[in-house]
């Protein structure tokens, strides 16, 4: 019997080495140790020997069965891994090819005309801040010296939503404003930023939608003056649209949170192909600026005998339109892939200074 049993062993591993994939091993294993197995009749059998007998072939059959147990779990082990590793290399993707001549995806005009000016304000010494697109009502209100009945309080005009336990409604931003009062609370002048970023209001035709980008920018100081934010401008409208030259005109008005405000218009012609800014006997509005507001420095614990300092703020989408020939606000969110990649950009064309912003 131990003959019997040692000629077994060794014939079952021979099987299981020899296994070429997992399902001949599965078959050794049933052929082995399934009900009709070689080891399981063996087994069975321990019940018409003696106690004597059954002393002595109980351990050596136990022994043969936890030999082939081990045998077969190793060598499925070994299956898979071999297995695994044959995947591996079937799908393997070379990442070292070359770049395909032709790709496919095209930046969009306002990740483009946002990485623009994002561009030209640092090397004016400008950082970007950003901040949260749901806001609390006193960065999107009341810090900025926005009455109570102001319009853009209304339902009609601003998305609120429900009030939380404490009767308070946040709002979803109505301008990058809520940006400058974040940083003038955080940060000790000077302070220089712009504030990119996505704002909402409820309007929506050809030059306006629910959601819109917005770029704002803030300096902080003890010695700010008018002729600064003037410079500042004429400064960017000059790398931005790409001329030598621009000619501003500062129109009185009212915001809330500067004092005093001026609208910005830029000297331009009106041709057939669109708007040329820099020369010419038009005038185009382009953004809305001013000096801060003193209730706005001291909202934010500033003191308005110490410091002084200008905000402007433009839309993104429509500095767009106007340097990329784009007549309809609401192209620029209709997911269309025909006029992405008409109006588009190539992704490696990354907008600097000295390599020119609309390559």
């Amino acid at each position: 019997m131990q003959e019997q049993i040692s000629a077994l062993r060794s014939e079952l591993k021979a099987a299981i080495d020899a296994a070429a994939d997992l399902t001949a091993l599965e078959d050794i294993r049933v052929a082995a140790l399934g009900k009709k197995g070689s080891v399981s009749a063996l087994m069975k059998g321990l019940g018409g020997m003696s106690a004597d007998e059954r002393k002595e072939m109980g351990p050596a059959l136990n022994s043969l069965k936890n030999d082939v147990t081990d045998a077969l779990a190793a060598r499925k082990e070994n299956l898979e891994d071999a297995a695994l590793e044959a995947r591996l290399v079937s799908e393997r993707v070379d990442v070292t090819l070359p770049v395909r001549e032709h790709v496919s995806g095209n930046i969009h005009p306002n990740s483009q005309v946002m990485d623009e000016i994002a561009e030209i304000f640092a090397r004016l010494g400008f950082d970007v801040a950003e901040g949260p697109d749901l806001e609390s009502d006193f960065h999107n209100f009341s810090a900025l010296n926005i009455p109570e009945l102001h319009p853009a309080r209304q339902m009609q005009d601003t998305f609120y939503l429900r009030p939380d336990e404490n009767g308070e409604r946040k709002v979803l931003r109505t301008h990058t404003s809520p940006v400058q009062i974040r940083t003038m609370l955080s940060k000790e002048p000077p302070i220089r930023i712009i504030a990119p970023g996505r704002t909402y209001r409820s309007d929506w035709d050809a030059t306006h939608t629910p959601m819109f980008h917005q770029v704002e920018g803030l300096v902080i100081d003890r010695d700010t003056h008018l002729g600064h934010l003037k410079g500042t401008l004429e400064a960017f409208l000059k790398a931005f649209f790409e001329v030598d030259h621009v000619t501003l005109r500062l129109r009185p008005s009212y915001f809330p949170f500067t004092e005093p405000s001026m609208e910005v218009d830029v000297q331009c012609a009106f041709t057939d192909t669109g708007v040329k800014i820099g020369d010419g006997n038009d005038w185009l509005e382009i953004l809305g600026s001013g000096m801060v507001h003193p209730n706005v420095l001291r909202a934010c614990n500033l003191d308005p005998n110490e410091y002084q300092g200008f905000a402007f703020g433009c839309g993104i989408d429509r500095l767009a339109m106007l340097k990329y020939g784009m007549n309809d606000l609401r192209s620029f969110f209709d997911s269309d892939l025909r006029w992405l990649k008409h109006y588009g950009f190539a992704a490696l064309d990354l907008p600097t200074i000295a390599g020119g912003l609309s390559k």
